[in-house]
């Protein structure tokens, strides 16, 4: 059974199932430029609200983890004309993690497993002037060869062949996950970002709630979300229940649970853009709370000055700018349930953007 999934057309993020993964660099635009508000706003008001959102940002060495044994870093073209605040070609892992530590993911996330895994990838390439850009959603049922990885405890990971992508951040956090993308797409990854269980759900709450429309009745156990067929305004926890779900609805494939969370995304970047948060300190500080509370990022991006940088550089970018794919992939011959890269066409979208 084939699954392969194609490049989409720019700006479109029609609701089928693996076929769009949302717009995911203009959340990225749109969290730097709300810290930024919040950094003028600070400044005149309160400038220990500024050194709490710093302080909220957690972050992890990635760089010295991994050391010189990775792809090249993207340099730009000698006849780059990069707009100010780009510069080279960029490449951001996003990951949600459906980690169950701490009360608050235990909660949302059906109990403390004592321990966590990508429950969503997703590859963001930013081009040099900092104009067009790429999502690339990487299904966590991929099989591949997770590369041996350092742990923070000393040692490493044994090479491990035929298994789970998500695996990779289960037995080896951000630094494991790093390495396997980066092995599996021959792409440096150049930063870091991922957002916990009660970071996303607080995130939602923050920005009062989001509203998504569904094609059909959702009714899945693991995620607790029951929804009929229509249009409903979602606190943060059943936005994270709809995020989640993928037994409840089409074949219970992780490509299901895609179009879902590209539902989700667009209905968040909507609710971003419908709020003033600028004209209500509270609000945008409350999104700003939850915003950097919520992030883990490399060492690059853990300070407000350097997300705000980051936002500040994409903020030309707008939806017609984006092309959204899914790895092209299909079914794995070991295993009905998972799905394995299309080779060459994978191979191929990869190189397309280096």
């Amino acid at each position: 059974m084939r699954v392969t999934v194609r490049s989409g057309e720019r700006g479109d993020d029609g609701g089928a199932a693996g076929r769009r993964v949302g717009r995911r660099p203009g959340l990225l635009k749109a969290a730097g430029l709300t810290l930024a508000g919040v950094l003028v706003l600070g400044a005149g008001t309160a400038g220990w609200a500024y050194w709490h959102l710093n302080d909220n940002i957690k972050s992890v060495d990635i760089n010295s983890a991994l050391g010189e044994d990775r792809p090249p870093v993207a340099v730009p073209s000698p006849s780059s004309s990069a707009a100010p605040l780009a510069g080279s070609a960029l490449n951001i892992l996003v990951l949600g993690s459906d980690s169950r530590s701490g009360k608050e993911n235990a909660k949302l996330g059906g109990g403390d497993s004592g321990g966590a895994r990508s429950d969503t990838a997703m590859v963001v390439h930013v081009d040099e002037g900092r104009t067009e850009a790429t999502v690339v959603s990487i299904p966590r049922d991929t099989l591949v060869t997770r590369p041996s990885c350092p742990l923070s405890t000393g040692g490493s990971t044994e090479v491990a062949y035929g298994t789970m992508f998500n695996s990779a951040y289960s037995v080896g956090g951000p630094v494991c996950a790093v390495k396997t993308v980066e092995s599996l797409t021959g792409i440096r990854m150049d930063h870091y970002i991922e957002i916990d269980f009660s970071g996303f759900a607080k995130l939602v709450d923050a920005l009062g709630g989001v509203t998504v429309t569904t094609d059909e009745d959702i009714d899945d156990e693991d995620s607790h979300l029951k929804l009929e067929a229509g249009t409903h305004h979602l606190d943060g926890e059943k936005a994270l229940a709809l995020a989640r779900t993928r037994h409840g609805i089409g074949d219970g494939s992780d490509l299901g649970r895609i179009g879902l969370q590209q539902k989700l995304v667009k209905a968040l970047l909507d609710q971003i853009s419908s709020t003033s948060l600028l004209t209500s300190p509270t609000k945008l500080y409350r999104v700003a709370d939850a915003v950097t509370g919520s992030l883990t990022t490399d060492t690059g991006l853990d300070s407000l000055s350097e997300l705000i940088s980051l936002g500040q550089s994409l903020k030309n970018l707008t939806s017609a700018d984006l092309r959204t794919v899914t790895m092209p992939v299909v079914q794995a011959p070991s295993n009905p349930n998972r799905v394995v890269a299309d080779e060459p066409e994978a191979s191929e979208l990869w190189e397309s953007l280096t």
